[in-house]
């Protein structure tokens, strides 16, 4: 882990919509750290820094919260669902060697064979990973691949010390062919109305 995620975390002992409202005013984010059976513990983390670290999914943080340090996995990130500004954001605890579960971003590449496109089912597999080396993605090749190939999660080539936790059989990519357009659609929409008329013939 860089250095780049080290983050001075302020705590804070207020609380309520209007606190949250002035934090962020002051460009700093409401967030909570929780886990390994502790209180959660209210901090304010810098908004600028934070946010480009948050860009990259299952995020980790270390926390420097008034001279003691700690591990924090990003677990949710509330946003305002208009503006986008991040709103709160919710801190797992973590040990260094500690196994967290995660869901990976799944990432194609490579060209499928010429006249198929590829549909990507799983944005997202869940697997098992230790906090310290979390992967950023995992990568699916449909290089040449032909109509009608499935790769489910047990087919996806997982990176060293990270296990699968979904479903070996979800469906993750499948490559197919796409369905021709419908030329005319005016004889269905004839039909559809005639009963409407009928009706206001009766």
């Amino acid at each position: 882990m860089s250095d780049d995620n080290k983050v001075s975390a302020e705590l804070r002992t207020e609380f309520g919509k209007g606190f949250a409202r002035r934090l962020r005013a002051a460009g700093k984010i409401p967030a909570v750290i929780y886990g390994h059976g502790t209180e959660p513990v209210h901090v304010a983390l810098p908004g600028h820094q934070t946010a480009l670290i948050i860009r990259r999914a299952n995020a980790l943080l270390d926390l420097d919260i008034e001279g003691r340090s700690e591990l924090a996995l990003v677990k949710d990130v509330q946003k305002d669902p208009v503006h986008q500004v991040i709103e709160h954001i919710d801190l797992l605890v973590v040990k260094k060697g500690e196994k967290v579960a995660i869901d990976l971003p799944v990432v194609v590449v490579g060209e499928s064979a010429p006249g198929t496109i590829v549909n990507l089912d799983a944005t997202t597999i869940a697997v098992e990973a230790e906090a310290t080396h979390i992967p950023e993605h995992v990568e699916v090749d449909v290089e040449g691949l032909e109509d009608g190939t499935h790769i489910t999660a047990a087919d996806v080539k997982l990176p060293k010390g990270v296990s699968l936790v979904a479903d070996p059989e979800t469906l993750v990519v499948a490559v197919s062919v796409p369905a021709a357009p419908v030329e005319d659609e005016a004889p269905a929409d004839e039909t559809a109305e005639a009963p409407a008329e009928e009706t206001a013939a009766e």
